[in-house]
């Protein structure tokens, strides 16, 4: 038994700290508010995973406590707010923890992955690793079969987070490719929303594939150039969660897209969606990450344009698809 604290009460938070009460270990979900904690005691259900129950094995906490005395600690708050949360465990965490990231996003005014955030305000203390892939947590919580990667570093961590969470049907594999699992995991929000976008307006499959794969193609070009592995973007953090959050109603970034298509503005579509779209930041620092290493990135420029300069999507999509003539493979990057 493992003693862990998952650090984000958000669906996804939840949905991973039943899978690991239901692998025997003993788990704190920490609210930071303690109404938020107060409703899901009582209530024992999470209304982002309707009709699914909370355990009594499950601790409910808006108190940090749980964090000195954890082996394990889950970082499931929204990218936002990883810095301030890693600020704050900082002084109770245990040398040998492994902190586990599974935001999905790229801080704002640093272009980090979250990985790298975490490793800024831990100093040296604990160990990072990232868990991510193809995982909605509508599904995770319903027990449907799902498999994601856990990347580190040190191998020997990611192993850790390979045992402490899989089970029959949340199939763990190991990748020590942080940079390549972690824009994977980012940039793919920022493709589900021009998909959701062309969605909206009424486009077919056809564009939603041509989308996907050139997304691909960028996504793995600006991952090679930071540093990560080509192949990881072929794997579960890249093409996994690409699929799954590019062609479901689950994705709120989709969701958020199919409302900016159909003429809502951006920031009332956000609004609707009622969550954080972590798209909308990816967004941003994936093309300042373009811009400083000189990588093309035509779809998330594309996005950019849209969310941020309100340019109208009718024009952007225009533009993209009039391009230059290219060569399908650049062999310049491989």
């Amino acid at each position: 038994m493992v003693k862990v604290t998952v650090l984000g009460s958000g669906g996804w938070g939840t949905a991973l700290a039943l899978l690991l009460v239901d692998n025997g270990n003993a788990v704190t979900l920490w609210s930071h508010r303690e109404e938020e904690a107060e409703h899901l005691r009582q209530t024992r259900e999470n209304s982002l995973l309707k009709g699914v129950a909370l355990p009594e094995a499950l601790d409910i906490s808006s108190s940090l406590d749980s964090v000195g005395e954890s082996e394990l600690v889950v970082m499931a708050t929204p990218s936002f707010a990883v810095r301030e949360t890693a600020r704050k465990i900082a002084p109770m965490l245990g040398c040998d923890a492994v902190v586990v990231s599974v935001a999905k996003g790229i801080e704002r005014d640093t272009a980090l992955c979250m990985s790298q955030v975490i490793e800024q305000e831990l100093d040296g203390k604990g160990r990072v690793a990232v868990l991510s892939g193809p995982s909605h947590a509508e599904e995770v919580g319903r027990h449907i079969p799902t498999g994601c990667v856990a990347a580190s570093r040190d191998m020997e961590a990611a192993k850790i987070v390979q045992d402490v969470f899989m089970r029959p049907r949340f199939r763990v594999y190991t990748n020590s490719d942080v940079m390549g699992v972690e824009l994977g995991a980012a940039l793919k929000n920022v493709l589900a929303l021009c998909c959701g976008v062309s969605d909206g307006m009424g486009m077919g499959d056809n564009t939603k594939a041509l989308l996907m794969t050139r997304g691909m193609t960028e996504m793995a070009r600006l991952g090679v150039a930071l540093g990560g592995r080509k192949e990881t973007f072929a794997g579960l953090s890249g093409m996994g969660d690409l699929i799954v959050t590019c062609t479901s109603m689950h994705s709120r970034n989709r969701r958020c897209g199919i409302l900016i298509g159909q003429g809502k503005p951006v920031q009332a579509a956000i609004a609707e969606i009622g969550a954080v779209v972590e798209g909308y930041f990816a967004a941003y620092s994936a093309c300042q990450l373009a811009r400083k290493t000189g990588v093309e990135m035509p779809v998330c420029e594309s996005a950019y344009a849209v969310l941020y300069e309100g340019k109208p999507v009718e024009h952007v999509l225009e533009q993209l698809l009039n391009r230059d003539k290219k060569h399908e493979v650049d062999e310049s990057w491989i």
